[in-house]
């Protein structure tokens, strides 16, 4: 009798964190509760509306995608930069990037290299793993699901591509794909994207020496010079260049600091129209902060370049300013003007190499 007791005396329930609706710990809010319901009541009919919208236009599974593309591909490139619906995003994500055919192609072989196969980086991706999205409950954990499924995907690319092996931002990319899909669809989106299954190869982010982050900062210097002038003639006057703000808006697309659903909304369209999305996004941020950033000295100028405002992550406010920005062009005749100039570069230490010391 007294154990029992006891024991109900210790059944003391546990308080479990509170998380947004993104599965990140939130800190409290002081909103009125009336206001809360009532707007997120509107939010639900029409996101209701939306998914039966996006329902039909993909069939079961993905089955009427392609027909539907090729029947009316504005109408779903509309639909994709008004955001995804998150219920259907992870398999929009697989459809859009090319991935879910590279899986159907290749049965047995994610199994193969997480379960046969070793890596040179395993060490390295044990040491990141806790850093990875620390807030959010799926991978708080430590040796938990969540992070036994990031470990598996990022030890089975740097086995199946020994040349970019295994580079820190990689886990913040591989981690976003995993909270919509199983380790298998994040192991081959992943694969998609670093070899180009749909868009430019992402790979040379990760190979040594970071070749295509350092092409993506030339490129956004010269644009930020071109389309912001006066921010541009700033950041030189102070000499702050991109490398001090922007290399992780690229390897990681955003999804390192940017507010989540922002980052999301982002990755909707950086899958289905390619890199182009992150200098938009860039130069309109830029843009927005224009008028502040240029009174501002080195030291609280580059803390203002990784820390914008609130207002400023507004994706309804952003990416359409984002959309008007055209970069496209532009981008094709810097990335000829990077290589020419690499070119004329890598000549002349070779001529150097030769002349007699």
């Amino acid at each position: 009798m007294d154990k029992k007791r006891v024991d109900e005396q210790e059944a003391v329930p546990v308080a479990l964190p509170k998380v947004d609706r993104f599965g990140f710990v939130k800190q409290e809010t002081n909103s009125p509760d009336g206001l809360t319901k009532s707007r997120s009541a509107r939010e639900y009919e029409r996101e209701e509306r939306r998914i039966r919208k996006w329902r039909k236009m993909i069939g079961v599974g993905g089955s009427d995608w392609r027909h539907y593309l090729r029947r009316k591909p504005h109408v779903v490139k509309r639909r994709i930069r008004k955001g995804i619906p998150d219920c259907l995003r992870g398999l929009v994500w697989q459809l859009i990037s090319g991935s879910r055919d590279l899986l159907l192609m290749n049965p047995g072989v994610y199994e193969q290299l997480v379960i046969y196969e070793t890596s040179a980086s395993e060490l390295d991706i044990i040491r990141d793993i806790s850093r990875t999205f620390p807030s959010h409950v799926f991978f708080q954990q430590r040796h938990g699901p969540g992070q036994r499924s990031l470990y598996n995907v990022l030890k089975a690319y740097s086995v199946f591509d020994r040349d970019v092996g295994y580079v820190q931002g990689m886990g913040f990319v591989a981690g976003l794909l995993l909270l919509y899909m199983s380790e298998e669809d994040a192991f081959w989106l992943l694969v998609a994207l670093l070899k180009g299954a749909v868009h430019a190869p992402m790979e040379g982010l990760y190979l040594v020496g970071l070749p295509l982050v350092q092409q993506y900062l030339f490129q956004l210097e010269q644009l930020v010079r071109e389309q912001l002038p006066k921010l541009g003639d700033h950041f030189t006057q102070e000499m702050i260049n991109p490398s001090m703000y922007a290399s992780q808006w690229f390897i990681t697309v955003f999804s390192y600091s940017f507010p989540f659903h922002l980052a999301l909304r982002i990755w909707d369209v950086f899958l289905s129209e390619g890199v182009k999305i992150v200098f938009k996004v860039g130069l309109a941020l830029l843009k927005y902060c224009h008028d502040d950033l240029v009174k501002l000295p080195f030291e609280k100028l580059i803390h203002a370049l990784r820390n914008f405002p609130d207002d400023a992550m507004n994706p309804d406010m952003l990416l359409p300013m984002a959309y008007s920005i055209k970069v496209s062009k532009r981008l094709e005749e810097m990335k000829e003007d990077y290589e020419k100039q690499k070119g004329k570069l890598s000549e002349s230490v070779k001529q150097k190499q030769l002349q007699p010391s």
